[in-house]
């Protein structure tokens, strides 16, 4: 085995100048990344004190200047911005002339494709549209994370190779998103990854009522465990009282969210509902079973008290 010493990648020739408008939590992972790629971050903008806390962090010695400077600094631009503010953004840049022809100008929205970049791409620049599916923290942890991250890709023709190359460079997985798609693949995205942060969060606010004094140990192996499954099986991996259509054991967690936590009862009522109409749907729940357990759901959501059936005696943890 050979013990030359590879070469560090700081050593490398930089070859694109890369600059950041939006020193949220995104932007300076991935420009940290591509300077890992050979890339040399030249300029960062941040407002806000945690902005400026977050540039610090993951890119030492990077200058703060204002989103114009970025541009005429940078050949490739990361416009890391709210979803709301991009379009304006672009086209305040594009207005004050300060987008340069040939300039790579990427954004990581969810929700737009490349067309929100048209005012850049009327000045010359390259307009490419790369979204990480990923939850971010804004430090050091997240570069890791990237790797064999998909990235959603959105891009004229002519500039596929170019965005699929970045994505790879960061160490992610380019899947193509066409433009009409964008809106539908960021709402599953968000279905996905946002909703489960609010109901693992109020899970472990019920459990720590329950009396354990350890919910995120608890929940670790189970919930890792039904996202497997789920993965792997899809609507097959459903278990619970509410797939098995055990009415009596629903209408006492009604009663029991209505007791300590009123604020949940909409939202496990409408999660209930969805999981029983998937479940019928599979075939996981018996239609005869179906009846009493959506009548329970809807006395649930008028605030009737459900009638209390048998309870559910299926060691399951659902």
């Amino acid at each position: 085995m050979s013990t030359a010493q590879q070469p560090d990648p700081r050593d490398r020739p930089a070859r694109l100048a890369v600059g950041v408008v939006g020193a949220g939590r995104v932007g300076p992972v991935l420009a940290a990344s591509l300077q890992l790629a050979g890339h040399r971050p030249v300029a960062v903008s941040g407002v806000s004190d945690a902005s400026r806390r977050r540039a610090a962090l993951m890119l030492p010695d990077v200058p703060l200047v204002p989103p114009a400077e970025v541009l005429q600094r940078a050949d490739l631009v990361l416009l890391t911005v709210p979803d709301d503010t991009l379009p304006g953004l672009v086209e305040g840049l594009a207005e004050t002339g300060a987008v340069r022809p040939g300039q790579l100008l990427v954004h990581t929205s969810g929700r737009y494709g490349a067309k929100v970049l048209d005012p850049a791409l009327r000045a010359g620049a390259l307009p490419l549209a790369l979204h990480p599916a990923m939850t971010f923290t804004g430090s050091p942890v997240d570069v890791q994370r990237l790797a064999g991250c998909s990235f959603g890709v959105t891009a004229p023709d002519e500039l596929r190779l170019a965005a699929e190359a970045l994505v790879i460079e960061m160490g992610g997985e380019p899947e193509w998103i066409a433009e009409e798609n964008r809106p539908l693949y960021h709402t599953a995205l968000a279905l996905g990854a946002n909703h489960l942060v609010t109901l693992v969060a109020q899970s472990m606010e019920l459990l720590r009522e329950a009396g354990v004094e350890a919910p995120d140990r608890m929940l670790g192996p189970l919930l890792g465990a039904a996202l497997d499954n789920a993965l792997r099986s899809g609507d097959g991996a459903l278990t619970g009282p509410v797939a098995r259509g055990d009415a009596g054991t629903v209408a006492a967690h009604v009663a029991e969210l209505r007791a300590h936590a009123p604020q949940t009862v909409a939202g496990y009522l409408a999660m209930a509902r969805a999981t029983a109409d998937r479940a019928l749907a599979r075939g996981l729940l018996k239609p005869e079973l179906a009846e009493d357990l959506l009548g329970v759901l809807a006395d649930g959501a008028s605030g009737t008290p459900g009638a209390a059936g048998p309870q559910g005696t299926e060691g399951d943890a659902g």
